[in-house]
């Protein structure tokens, strides 16, 4: 028989296991990527192939794209680094700037100031600084004084790279292509400024010869990732 006590102690039961059920936590959607624009595609015309860029991985922002220009006095051809945005612009007008998503080295971080533009080299040589062979032994073949590493697929400087100098002197700081998708908008472990090749390439083509490059201070990572 059902007494009422019983009713209010099954009815209290019930109510403490409505109350302790696990609520269901609903995760928020993964970002939807739109499909690439076109220039993101595969370049079969260059001295070695380029593939498409990967899709569903860059986000939008880091897109090449017109955008207003941040420092409206500089001339075009001005080349802005920030480093701690992942962002280069190039200034096309006072009002337009390109800008471009990159990934940065450590080597990024590591230097800062206003530079020149002294040349820009087509499917570069890799030449390893004695102070990476030091940390990576095994690039010792790829030394300088070697003659580097053979352009092409593998090389880490891609399918372009751009030379900053300062007063004369090369700052070993440098833009060069071979980003992945992946690593766009991040901190790496190695290099200074990465772009994606078809990136570079559009940017190269737009290249001032003694244009200045400005690199903004930046907040070096305490520990930079490794892509």
């Amino acid at each position: 028989m059902l007494t009422r006590r019983m009713f209010l102690t099954g009815s209290a039961a019930l109510g403490l296991a409505a109350c302790t059920r696990p609520e269901t936590v609903l995760e928020a959607p993964e970002p939807v990527i739109p499909p690439l624009p076109d220039f993101y595609g595969p370049i079969t015309d260059e001295p070695y192939p380029i593939p498409a860029v990967e899709e569903g991985v860059v986000h939008p922002s880091l897109w090449r794209q017109e955008v207003a220009n941040p420092w409206p006095d500089r001339p075009r051809g001005t080349i802005v680094v920030d480093p701690n945005e992942a962002r280069l612009y190039f200034v096309d007008a006072p009002e337009t700037a390109t800008r471009y998503g990159v990934s940065v080295g450590a080597a990024g971080f590591a230097w800062a100031g206003t530079a020149r533009l002294q040349f820009w080299r087509d499917w570069p040589r890799w030449k390893v600084p004695d102070a990476m062979i030091e940390r990576q032994p095994e690039l010792a073949q790829y030394s300088w004084r070697k003659g580097g590493m053979d352009p092409g697929p593998g090389n880490p400087m891609g399918a372009r790279a751009l030379y900053l100098f300062d007063d004369g002197v090369d700052t070993l700081y440098r833009i060069h292509g071979d980003a992945s998708a992946r690593e766009l908008g991040q901190a790496v472990s190695s290099g200074c400024i990465r772009m994606l090749d078809q990136d570079v390439i559009h940017l190269q083509e737009k290249a001032v010869h003694g244009a200045d490059v400005v690199v903004l201070p930046s907040r070096e990572p305490a520990g930079v990732r490794v892509l």
